[in-house]
């Protein structure tokens, strides 16, 4: 499986690659050096570092949605690189609001170049997103930039949800859901489908991979949001129970605070004040010990049954179909 994961993204960079560069280069001197540094290409003194950085699983879906329904992979590389752009857009913002010094092993952007230089090169990935989909000589291109834009504005959505759930200690789990769903779920929905609308695939085959991708980015989000608690911060690159530093209400959080267990109400006193650094590794104990990060790794698994069988009763090639059940198991047992 790994061998098979590996060679996609390996892929998925390959033919990526090329056009992140190009975007850097149309970005100017004043905003290129700062997306050529968050995306990996440039160490913050501007010297070349090696490829980018990142998991390139969007571009990947991108890459086997448009394969899946038997149309070349370069048919989907407007979307892959359309997607990867909202992607990096939202992360660049996401340092700002959650105050993130470190991403990736590296100061965020933001701790760099300073706060309205990361939020204006965010801006202008968005930008830039838009204008290459709008721009491809095709009926496809703008129902791919129409599909785009209805998930960056979930997505947006699911961020404001997400902010506002910090000074909440009764968040529901429909709202934790609705909030990854959005938030997480929308643009990997779009990236599993925006290459099959490139290719002008079958409205079935789109809601099909719609699907997928929508319940694999919910997923990805539980798993995400163990690793922000148990996660090692030599393998994600981030500070340890850096969502509950944050007080941020992810699902084994909400599932914990919901729960009978005596723990969770010691948890409730801690989160309403803010745990100190000291209180931190209490608080991770008291999320695992009222049933959260069990309930979290079950409902991972759910989601990603779910995403595998809504490939299921729709025609798509077998290879690409196969890479993307094994791309879909691989982000149930990440570790970054």
């Amino acid at each position: 499986m790994i061998g098979t994961v590996t060679s996609v993204v390996g892929r998925a960079r390959e033919l990526l690659e090329p056009a992140l560069r190009g975007t850097v280069a149309r970005l100017g001197p004043e905003l290129g050096p700062i997306v050529a540094y968050h995306l990996g290409f440039v160490e913050a003194d501007g010297s070349p570092r090696g490829s980018a950085s990142g998991k390139a699983l969007r571009p990947a879906l991108a890459f086997l949605g448009a394969e899946a329904v038997g149309a070349p992979a370069e048919v989907a590389l407007p979307g892959a690189l359309a997607v990867e752009l909202t992607h990096n857009f939202s992360l660049l913002h996401d340092d700002v609001m959650d105050r993130d010094r470190v991403r990736r092993h590296r100061p965020t952007a933001w701790a760099l170049f300073g706060v309205g230089n990361a939020i204006t090169a965010g801006d202008a990935l968005l930008a830039e997103a838009q204008r290459i989909l709008v721009e491809e000589p095709s009926p496809q291109g703008v129902r791919a930039a129409r599909a785009l834009a209805r998930a960056t504005a979930r997505m947006i959505e699911g961020q404001a949800q997400d902010l506002s759930f910090e000074s909440r200690l009764d968040v529901s789990m429909a709202e934790c859901r609705r909030m990854a769903a959005n938030k997480t779920g929308a643009l990997l929905s779009c990236a599993a489908s925006i290459g099959a609308i490139l290719a002008g695939a079958p409205a079935e085959a789109v809601r099909a991979l719609g699907a997928f991708g929508r319940h694999l980015g919910v997923a990805f989000q539980a798993v995400d949001d163990l690793l922000g608690i148990w996660g090692r911060p030599e393998v994600t690159g981030k500070p340890v129970a850096s969502d509950l530093r944050q007080r941020k209400k992810t699902f084994p959080i909400v599932a914990a605070l919901r729960s009978p267990h005596p723990a969770a109400a010691r948890l409730r006193a801690l989160l309403a004040d803010g745990p100190t650094e000291g209180e931190l590794e209490e608080a991770a104990r008291l999320v695992e010990e009222a049933g959260g990060r069990r309930w979290t790794e079950a409902e991972a698994d759910r989601e990603l049954r779910l995403a595998v069988g809504a490939l299921e009763g729709v025609r798509l090639a077998p290879g690409p179909r196969g890479e993307l059940v094994e791309l879909a198991r691989f982000v149930g047992r990440r570790e970054a």
